[in-house]
């Protein structure tokens, strides 16, 4: 189960277990769904006037912006940007895990409530993905960055996307999009924990020794609560995009309309003005496949991880107890 369960003291493991099976879940799982992320990106970066009466984006499905990228820009396009988003995985899997284990642990030992509650996930799950991500964002605009750029490319690489930002932009461009990333991180990350709490219940109770997880069950109830989560905080992901790409208008220019924003309710006003409601919800089909398979493979493998860590914690600790046996 995830989330400090005293249910489990003796194969208990350390908030460094917790990050490295954080670690290993992202980096698997965005692998995985790369893909289904950069066309989101394409998508949300897409300026559509709503009162234009013919199609002027360049993307206007799920299928068939898959088929332009590829036709434009090859197979690997699918995967521009992985090398940050990789980083970003890894760093945001180990602090988002790791703190969400301590947290519960602390609400078990310093308050009068069960970890293993639904209310109680929610909290922990908002407060480690804000953590996470005042520590990665650099990392996120980074991966929005290569994502969102066409050919030829503005960046080479890694290191001279970092050297051209910081010389042309300032470091301060790196934290681009924060604050409506902040404010929609608490609710998603806090529901994804919520719904998987609550499915995970529904589905599969508790087990008394605490392996529970690594298989279908964890799978489905993972793409159940990042479905929902995701559908009910996608406008803000929308925001964070579109701010982070300000200052980067000439490597958007071939894709079609480029606006500049001077914050996030100017960003909120001006697309609400242009674009609609419908909006606030544009590249919405792909992210739900992308949250779907994200945050269900991202719980597999991280039950996963821990269920391995945790056997082979208990195979040492009979194989210590059988030498001991026969030395005495």
């Amino acid at each position: 189960m995830v989330g400090y369960d005293p249910g489990a003291q003796g194969s208990a493991l350390s908030s460094q277990e917790a990050a490295l099976a954080g670690s290993a879940a992202g980096m698997v799982t965005r692998a995985l769904v790369s893909p289904f992320d950069v066309i989101k990106i394409r998508f949300q970066l897409q300026i559509e006037c709503v009162s234009s009466q013919r199609r002027e984006g360049r993307y206007w499905g799920l299928f068939q912006a898959a088929r332009r990228i590829h036709a434009e820009e090859g197979l690997f396009a699918f995967w521009k940007g992985h090398i940050p988003a990789q980083l970003l995985s890894v760093c945001f899997g180990a602090v988002q895990f790791a703190s969400f284990e301590c947290l519960t642990e602390v609400v078990h030992k310093m308050t009068p409530y069960e970890s293993q509650t639904a209310g109680v996930h929610f909290v922990c799950g908002g407060v480690a993905a804000c953590s996470a991500t005042v520590v990665c964002q650099p990392l996120d605009t980074l991966r929005t960055r290569f994502a969102a750029q066409g050919e030829p490319k503005v960046y080479r690489n890694l290191r001279n996307a970092v050297f051209t930002m910081c010389r042309s932009e300032g470091v301060l461009t790196f934290y681009r999009g924060l604050s409506p990333t902040l404010v929609a991180v608490f609710p998603y990350a806090g529901l994804q924990f919520f719904f998987y709490n609550v499915f995970k219940k529904m589905l599969d109770p508790p087990s008394k020794t605490g392996n529970s997880g690594g298989n279908l069950r964890s799978l489905v109830c993972g793409s159940g609560a990042g479905m929902i989560s995701k559908t009910i905080t996608y406008p803000f992901d929308l925001f964070k995009k579109r701010l982070q790409v300000g200052g980067f208008e000439e490597a958007r220019a071939r894709f079609g309309q480029v606006r500049s924003y001077r914050g996030l309710v100017d960003c909120a006003v001006q697309i609400a003005k242009e674009e609609g409601v419908r909006g606030f919800f544009k590249g919405l089909s792909p992210s739900l496949v992308k949250a779907a398979l994200s945050t269900g493979f991202t719980f597999f493998w991280y039950e996963f991880f821990l269920n391995a860590m945790r056997n082979l914690k208990e195979r040492q600790r009979e194989n210590s107890f059988t030498k001991d046996a026969e030395d005495s």
